[in-house]
């Protein structure tokens, strides 16, 4: 089983918000952070949501250093 995580500093947002959540387990991980997205990021919990979640999961743990931010 592999760490796995999300890190929202990825993505710039109006809060900018630097919270980070890792998981050893997939459906772990993407429940935490669905939760996370539609409790402080005011998304809907979609199946749409779910997957775009779920193909932002890097392998490993965060790092302790803000990783360069997407364009969107």
């Amino acid at each position: 089983m592999n760490r796995k995580y999300i890190d929202c500093r990825e993505f710039p947002s109006d809060m900018h918000c630097t919270v980070a959540i890792a998981a050893d387990d997939d459906q772990e991980l993407i429940e935490a952070a669905v939760q996370h997205a539609v409790t402080v990021h005011q998304h809907q919990d979609t199946p749409e949501l779910r997957e775009q979640i779920r193909q932002l999961f890097h392998e490993g743990t965060p790092p302790v250093e803000a990783p360069a931010a997407h364009a969107h």
